[in-house]
């Protein structure tokens, strides 16, 4: 175990991963160890072999692709480090061919059901305890959400300094600390104007508590499942499926492809891309249903 928990102690300190990446990888090591069993003995006698019997015996289980990529994940890191700190020769990890992850598309909201979600926290009943401008607050949020495109994380750390009222644009700090600025709609920008107006926000975070603490990412999870509790909407919503949405009705009005990976601040043009497919089963969708020779 000293091996295992000096790997998790470096992610923690020294890589300052995430608190679920340090759950899969302390979960990964524990199942590979508990399905060796009485033949554990060292990390370091462990070879391919080993591996792919455990790779073999996770796609009998059926297991999805991404799951099993991930623990190799957990294994591929742990060897590294194995390596480069404690003297092991080399990665026994690095010989084992995975499975090739799944492509799956994006679920994407209708334009319809981005309008219901959006309008709902103006219609839903106020809760008794909670202050007046609450609703214009989660309105708010869910406009932005739609509006820019924006990942959770950015969201929950916006200022009031963070949004330029005249150009309507929004300051975000992405993923590497990377900063760019996003164009804000006028139904959202109004939306923000009468949420701070009534709960007199004026400086520090935007979105705020009732007890005008900023919000947590989780908070902001939960008031995105209460509102779609009251909708229509057949599926689980998260705020990357609004970020999904955003993406793909910018594509599918004429929006070019460079536009949208600027606007979403990905690093690469090719992650963007998977939004041009979604775009074209949509197409495909529209011209099986309308044409009359289509089928």
């Amino acid at each position: 175990m000293e091996y295992e928990e000096k790997f998790i102690e470096f992610l923690q300190t020294e890589k300052n991963s995430s608190p679920r990446t340090l759950e899969n990888y302390t979960l990964a090591l524990r199942l590979f160890r508990e399905w060796l069993g009485e033949k554990f003995t060292d990390w370091r006698n462990l070879t391919a072999d080993h591996f792919r019997a455990y790779l073999f015996e996770l796609l009998k289980a059926e297991l999805s692709r991404a799951t099993i990529r991930l623990r190799f994940a957990a294994y591929r890191s742990f060897y590294k480090f194995l390596v480069h700190r404690h003297g092991f020769p080399k990665s026994p990890v690095a010989e084992v061919e995975l499975p090739k992850a799944e492509k799956s598309l994006p679920v994407v909201l209708t334009l319809a059901q981005c309008t219901e979600l959006l309008e709902l926290p103006l219609k839903v009943p106020t809760e008794k305890q909670a202050p007046e401008w609450m609703p214009l607050r989660d309105s708010a949020i869910l406009e932005l959400f739609y509006s820019a495109g924006l990942r959770l994380a950015e969201l929950a750390s916006l200022n009031v300094e963070d949004i330029d009222y005249r150009a309507e644009t929004v300051r975000v700090l992405g993923k590497g600390s990377k900063e760019r600025l996003v164009p804000i709609g006028s139904i959202a920008m109004k939306a923000i104007q009468n949420y701070r107006s009534a709960g007199k926000i004026h400086e520090g975070p935007i979105f705020i508590s009732k007890l005008r603490k900023r919000l947590s990412t989780r908070s902001i999870n939960s008031i995105l499942k209460k509102y779609l509790s009251q909708s229509s909407i057949p599926f689980n919503v998260t705020p990357h499926k609004l970020r999904h949405s955003f993406a793909t009705h910018l594509l599918d009005n004429g929006a070019d492809l460079r536009s949208v990976q600027s606007l979403l601040g990905h690093a690469s043009l090719s992650t963007t891309q998977i939004y041009t497919h979604v775009t074209k089963e949509r197409l495909r969708e529209a011209y099986d249903q309308a044409h009359p020779r289509a089928k």
